[in-house]
């Protein structure tokens, strides 16, 4: 019981110096890709870098100390953060303090459904997400995530827009406009830097080199360079309308947002009082509130659109002051600095006497010193009651990336997975790290690659993993001021790369047709509905769980007969004779209320159209269950098969189906001397007697070949 809820305890009871290690190198080896792609995937999950480490300090330690896997590595995955982006969107902004803390309770969420699977040993229930739904998923997202950080690639800003296809138009367009040509060549560098190393010297961390030679390089060059004016020194009137018209917009929607909280606490008391009239008005308050928010949001946006595509150079007096005239404008032989200027615009006002001018590339700035301050999530169950379908998609997508990857590994060393308990592994993992400013984590396939290739032989690796970040939090935030935003979204686009994988498309579709096309369709789905994500996994749930039902209610429904090998195999696909008296059905599945009436129509519609039929022989051994319907039908069958003239048996009666026919006293009326054990000792009883005025030599199904009997074994016999 003890090894169960602790099992790394077992770890240690043959525990030595050379494991220990075996485990350090292995830690500190995924601890050097671990650190940036952390710093990477936070930004992918709309979080600043730094809560990436935050997610990978803690998280690793409890998924390794109670997950059944020892070389599983577990922390921020792109997967998971682009679905934490994608539920985090509709209820605040990317960054501000509302989203890192919905961010934080949404991992506590997935921690908490995981743990509630795993204790209740309901791992099965990720098989809902099909193998083609998955494929379907992750492609797209794939292609979703690469495409994301073209932004920073170019260096440009634009809002998002409803779809990712729109945001990506956007982006195109402005990078058409204006593309800061340093840091797409240091993002370039760095893509090259990892491609290079990775094919020539794969041992090599590939990333941390990239990461440590163009922060270095930033550094060197000064690859940010911001500066602070004030509208004085714009000197440029259609810039200063435009940032007036903005600020003025902006600051109208605030008070709107404050009116119409008000209203939504008068619509609650109006619905407890049931005053219609007065729910009416507060209705109608609350739209017209909500599109003049809506109207200024647009407006802001547009005015947000003109500032950004606005370009600048800096004119140098004799005072060295500087003064910022738009390119097209500019004096001519006046004294510049060289470099192209832009104003900082987010969703905040604009302060006219401190205006932000960029007059260089994105870094990651300032990263704080030390730990994050250990605290519970505060709870809000208006957003949980929101983010609950996410959490739910994310817990299951989470797993099912983390048990994949275990099992991948588990393969090469032998060691037993536990799916209940990695699912507690992760959730505990998820709850603990939300205590420490963690947003969702999962398995990481290419880090657990890293630490398998690296040695690691027990889940003290990942703890090792572990206290390096922690180190590098305690003393060496300073030194990742001058990472280029560029080089996490290389970093990012890097690691998607290799969860391409078109080919199981084709795959699904030569094992069913119907699975390519679901894959298809949840990819294509996944790509036009972005960022609403679950849209295109739904979807694809949901065409799974109607194939299924299709199949069910039709399952396959055979008439065999023997081939030239004296096989019993399928007489319709093969194009085989079968017996003019005898047929003999053989049925696939349960029988249950959806599809008892389909082997009750298949059936009298066999006999319709086989006037020579005399005995019906139901080959059972394929019906695993029934419920009272099938049984009911199968009542109604024998009563309307012996009326018709014809005869019916069955063979193959599994111990739950005779159980049910037992309990109904259905055996009586079909009668034990019409149930046979086997099917040949069915076929050796039933049909000779058919044929005492016919030459039975000539029938198919006859058994005798050169005067003696042919065994037929039971792998022999097929649908």
């Amino acid at each position: 019981m003890i090894a169960r809820i602790f099992p790394f305890i077992e770890w240690f009871s043959s525990y030595t110096m050379a494991l220990f290690k075996a485990d350090g190198i292995a830690g500190l080896t995924v601890a050097l890709v671990l650190i940036p792609q952390s710093m990477a995937y936070a930004q992918l999950a709309g979080l600043p870098p730094y809560y990436g480490l935050y997610a990978a300090f803690l998280p690793p330690i409890i998924a390794s100390l109670f997950g059944s896997s020892r070389q599983l590595s577990s922390g921020p995955v792109a997967v998971v953060s682009l679905m934490t982006a994608a539920s985090l969107e509709p209820l605040a902004t990317a960054g501000s303090e509302g989203y890192i803390a919905y961010a934080i309770l949404l991992s506590l969420m997935v921690g908490l459904f995981q743990l509630s699977l795993g204790i209740l040993r309901l791992g099965l229930v990720v098989n809902f997400l099909s193998h083609p739904v998955v494929n379907g998923f992750t492609n797209a997202a794939v292609i979703i995530i690469a495409t994301s950080q073209l932004s920073k690639m170019f260096g440009v800003n634009v809002d998002s827009a409803p779809h990712h296809y729109e945001t990506i138009s956007r982006v195109l367009e402005s990078s058409g406009h204006y593309t800061h040509w340093p840091t797409f060549f240091i993002g370039i560098l760095a893509l090259a830097i990892m491609i290079i190393l990775k094919r020539f010297a794969p041992k090599v961390p590939n990333v941390l080199v990239a990461v440590v030679i163009t922060t270095t390089l930033s550094w060197m060059i000064g690859f940010e360079h911001n500066s602070s004016a004030a509208s004085s020194a714009i000197r440029s009137p259609a810039a200063l309308q435009l940032i007036t018209a903005f600020n003025d917009t902006t600051k109208g929607i605030k008070p709107l947002v404050e009116e119409r909280t008000k209203i939504q606490k008068i619509l609650e008391e109006s619905r407890k009082t049931d005053d219609p009239l007065a729910l009416l008005k507060a209705e109608h308050k609350d739209r017209v509130i909500q599109y003049r928010i809506e109207e200024l949001k647009e407006k802001a946006y547009l005015y947000r659109a003109e500032i950004r595509k606005l370009l600048f150079m800096a004119m140098i007096q004799a005072d060295n002051s500087v003064l910022y005239y738009e390119v097209d404008q500019l004096p001519a032989e006046t004294k510049i600095d060289g470099r192209i200027w832009r104003i900082r615009v987010g969703n905040k006002v604009l302060e006219p006497e401190k205006l932000t001018m960029l007059g260089g590339g994105e870094v990651v700035g300032k990263v704080p010193k030390g730990l994050p301050a250990l605290s519970i999530p505060s709870i809000d169950f208006k957003v949980m009651l929101h983010l609950f379908p996410y959490a739910a998609i994310i817990s299951l997508l989470g797993f099912m990336e983390a048990i994949s990857i275990a099992k991948a590994i588990a393969g090469k060393t032998g060691q037993r997975i536990d799916p209940n308990q990695e699912l507690i592994g992760q959730g505990l993992a998820n709850i603990l790290g939300s205590i420490g400013k963690s947003y969702p984590v999962s398995g990481s396939f290419s880090r657990s690659a890293v630490n398998f290739q690296a040695g690691a032989i027990t889940g003290m690796a990942s703890v090792f993993t572990s206290l390096t970040v922690i180190i590098a939090l305690l003393f060496f935030t300073p030194l990742l001021y001058h990472l280029p935003q560029s080089v996490l979204a290389a970093v990012i686009m890097m690691a998607v790369f290799n969860l391409i994988n078109f080919s199981s498309f084709l795959n699904a579709w030569r094992a069913q047709w119907y699975d390519g096309l679901i894959a298809i369709l949840a990819f294509i789905c996944t790509l036009w509905f972005a960022p609403h994500l679950d849209k295109g996994i739904l979807l694809g749930v949901v065409l799974c769980l109607l194939v299924f039902l299709y199949k069910s209610m039709r399952p396959v429904v055979s008439s065999l007969s023997r081939d030239q090998n004296m096989t019993l195999r399928c007489a319709i696909t093969l194009g085989l004779k079968e017996c003019r008296y005898l047929t003999i059905i053989r049925f696939e599945g349960p029988l249950f209320f959806a599809n008892a009436s389909y082997l009750e129509g298949k059936i009298f519609d066999l006999m319709l159209c086989k006037l020579t039929l005399r005995h019906i022989l139901i080959v059972a051994d394929g019906i695993n269950d029934i419920d009272a319907s099938g049984e009911e039908t199968l009542s109604l069958l024998v009563d309307g098969v012996r009326n018709a003239g014809i005869k019916i048996s069955f063979s193959g009666i599994n111990e739950t189906v005779m159980q049910v026919l037992q309990r109904t006293y259905l055996i009586n009326k079909i009668g034990v001397e019409h149930i046979f054990p086997t099917l040949e000792s069915a076929i050796q009883k039933i049909h000779p007697p058919l044929h005492l005025d016919d030459k039975i030599e000539s029938c198919p199904l006859q058994v005798f070949k050169s005067s003696s009997l042919q065994i037929i074994q039971p792998w022999q016999i097929q649908g």
